[in-house]
């Protein structure tokens, strides 16, 4: 269907778990409102992932309030296409007004009259307030840092989908948070030569004394941590629902099974790659990390008296592998063998088509809660966007609950007349 001079009240960009969540909220508070997908509905989960990915946190917790995962049990770890079709099927749940295949090119601000004048693949729209719900994951980023070698082969993890796709040969893996662990793991039980390059991380257990962490973070207050601890900006997360949500990520575990670690990737010259020695130090960052919610489930199992089976082995450490006594430091690519590199570094945002004041001097969103600077104007499906549990699809329903109260209380106000008008 053609969208050419549609007026809304609201209209909110991207169908994904984001848009999906907004689109719930705003329907029950009876707003009116537009959503627009350039692609289809959650999208990135179907071709902006891995093919053996999986969620991270298990079915009972990564999911909406109002519906469950058919087909799958509460601790199952949900495949990437079942998650893109539980929001399909979530948005035909209550008839979200969601058109596909529509690009938003330009959001300008309308002089002297209210709203917005939003440019589209398809047609102007005219809308009162604009939701920006395009998520973090929208430029995947390769560091400059990156080498000019038409012999190997470079990709970002978004483009990454299996061992397959690679040539023969080793692959360099930058970044060992969730996605460099996940594919580092998988390329080594291809038989890849695989070596990954380990930067600062936390590295949660993936479960303890029964519990997933998921709860863990829960019960422990964690998830709704108003902002980042110091120092934590530049940190990652090591943590998977690979292999049944088994094991909890372990460097240590990975390199006796074939991965080489090294330090953070610092650069590369003539053929040849240089890392940190900051290889022991990241991983024993980890491990304290690990240890301290280890230490924080026991005190507050035994604060409570729950009855949870004790499990001494958790804190068992493997011996430090080779690669952790004798740092490699700095390799000759085409010696090793390496004809790949995966760059699981990360995404930046994209809002220049967004032409509002709604960004701080670094061109940030700037916002409280998802509410921006500029009037009608709205953030949701952000890290952080009120909580640490924001990005997560829990998190993001909440957030947009938020959002949507907060539009059906300014239409309230605009809707007012005094007894003249009456």
């Amino acid at each position: 269907m053609t969208v050419e001079k549609i007026e809304i009240d609201t209209l909110v960009i991207g169908a994904g778990q984001a848009g999906v969540a907004m689109s719930e909220h705003l329907t029950k508070l009876e707003v009116p409102h537009l959503v627009l997908e350039r692609n289809r509905i959650a999208e990135k989960w179907r071709t902006g992932r891995w093919d053996s990915l999986v969620a991270n946190g298990p079915a009972w917790h990564d999911r909406f309030p109002g519906l469950q995962f058919e087909g799958f049990a509460d601790d199952d770890f949900v495949p990437k296409e079942d998650v893109a079709d539980y929001f399909v099927a979530y948005a035909e749940k209550f008839n979200a007004p969601i058109r596909t295949g529509v690009e938003v090119k330009k959001v300008e601000r309308n002089s002297e009259r209210p709203g917005f004048t939003i440019e589209t693949s398809e047609g102007l729209i005219e809308a009162n307030r604009v939701v920006a719900a395009t998520g973090p994951f929208q430029t995947p980023v390769i560091p400059p840092i990156a080498p000019k070698d038409d012999n190997i082969l470079q990709i970002h993890s978004a483009d990454y989908r299996n061992p397959e796709q690679l040539p023969e040969g080793g692959v360099l893996v930058v970044g060992a948070g969730s996605s460099g662990v996940q594919i580092a793991d998988e390329l080594n039980r291809a038989g890849k030569q695989v070596h990954l390059s380990v930067g600062a991380h936390d590295r949660p257990p993936r479960s303890y004394r029964n519990r997933d962490f998921c709860w863990w973070l829960g019960v422990l207050g964690e998830w709704d941590a108003a902002a980042m601890k110091p120092g934590s900006e530049h940190v990652t997360i090591a943590v998977t629902g690979a292999h049944g949500g088994k094991g909890t990520v372990d460097f240590r575990a990975l390199a006796h099974q074939g991965i080489t670690l090294v330090g953070l990737t610092e650069a590369f010259n003539n053929g040849s790659v240089s890392f940190r020695s900051d290889l022991v130090e990241n991983v024993a960052r980890g491990d304290k990390n690990y240890l301290d919610l280890l230490d924080a489930a026991d005190a507050y199992i035994e604060r409570n008296g729950l009855d949870l089976p004790e499990e001494p082995e958790a804190r068992k450490m493997l011996a430090d592998p080779e690669c952790m006594s004798n740092p490699i430091q700095q390799l000759d690519l085409a010696a090793a063998g390496i004809t790949s590199i995966i760059w699981a570094t990360g995404f930046k945002v994209d809002y220049s088509w967004l032409k509002v004041n709604a960004f701080d001097e670094n061109g940030k969103p700037a916002h409280q809660r998802g509410v921006s600077t500029e009037p009608g104007v709205y953030f949701v499906g952000l890290p952080w966007l009120s909580r640490r549990g924001s990005t997560f699809i829990w998190g993001v329903w909440h957030d947009a609950k938020h959002i949507a109260d907060h539009i059906a209380t300014q239409r309230k106000y605009l809707a007012y007349r005094d007894s003249s008008q009456r």
